[in-house]
């Protein structure tokens, strides 16, 4: 069972099951972002899963400098607060600085610090004042155990909402693997631990400035997560993943992510139950 902060925040239900972050990588367009957050909301409610919707309004951590960023800020904002308004889900987007996080707490139900983040602590604690839950990507760089005080530098600010979420570790170059001791490790800290299956068979600069990745180990990782009994899933989503502006290589193909999320539904029940 989930902390009682997000129905009580998001409004949202269901929390004897797990929940899911969802969306493209970052906005590309108003179609491509409508489109995806329409066909995932009419999954998750069939499935009874709490749905929340997650892009980027700017992706800030990319391997190349010509790589895609933004579509503009205020456009992305823009598009992500008619998705807000459209389907009724709540939002999660990435911030970068301190800065960031007041644009983005204006349209966001929930602020996001990317991994490579994951230890400055002024930005850590900027999310924390807004108020709004945040969520902490695992460095690639850093163990489980390192997470509490990751998690302690926004609780300090007095906001407790906070989730924490497995996206691999660095296994030497260009590669990442995922020690699910980790989640259990996590999970003991007493807040929500989310797993990332999309990011997790990343594959970073692995070729020509560009991330590479093997999305068809993607419904294995997250089985096993659910078998863990981790509290949600973040999955990247796309209509077609290999047209994406950013993490073409590891994302879920929409028309797949039905067939998955019942076998982690079951599985979760499973592992609920025993």
């Amino acid at each position: 069972m989930l902390p009682i902060y997000l129905s009580k925040e998001l409004k949202l239900k269901n929390l004897d099951n797990f929940l899911l972050i969802s969306g493209p990588c970052v906005v590309e367009n108003k179609s491509v972002t409508f489109r995806t957050c329409e066909s995932l909301k009419k999954i998750t409610s069939k499935l009874k899963i709490p749905f929340i919707f997650k892009a980027s309004y700017i992706k800030a951590n990319r391997t190349s400098s010509d790589s895609f960023r933004t579509i503009g800020i205020d456009e992305s904002l823009k598009i992500l607060d008619d998705v807000k308004t459209e389907f009724g889900v709540p939002i999660l987007t990435d911030v970068h600085s301190e800065i960031e996080v007041e644009i983005a707490a204006e349209v966001a139900d929930i602020l996001q610090i990317p991994a490579f983040l994951s230890r400055q602590t002024e930005l850590l604690e900027a999310a924390g004042d807004s108020g709004k839950i945040v969520n902490i990507k695992k460095g690639q760089f850093l163990a489980p155990e390192d997470m509490k005080y990751q998690a302690d530098k926004v609780a300090a600010t007095g906001n407790k909402k906070v989730f924490l979420t497995e996206r691999g570790s660095t296994f030497g170059y260009n590669n990442l693997v995922v020690d699910m001791r980790g989640l259990v490790i996590m999970k003991k800290f007493g807040y929500p631990v989310i797993f990332d299956a999309t990011h997790s068979v990343q594959m970073p600069s692995k070729e020509e400035g560009v991330s590479g990745g093997t999305p068809e180990f993607i419904p294995f990782l997250a089985r096993a997560a659910a078998a863990v009994g981790v509290d949600g899933f973040f999955i990247e989503a796309h209509p077609d993943p290999k047209k994406a502006l950013s993490d073409a290589s590891s994302m879920m193909k929409l028309d797949k992510m039905e067939n998955m999320l019942k076998q982690l539904v079951q599985i979760h029940r499973f592992v609920q139950e025993y």
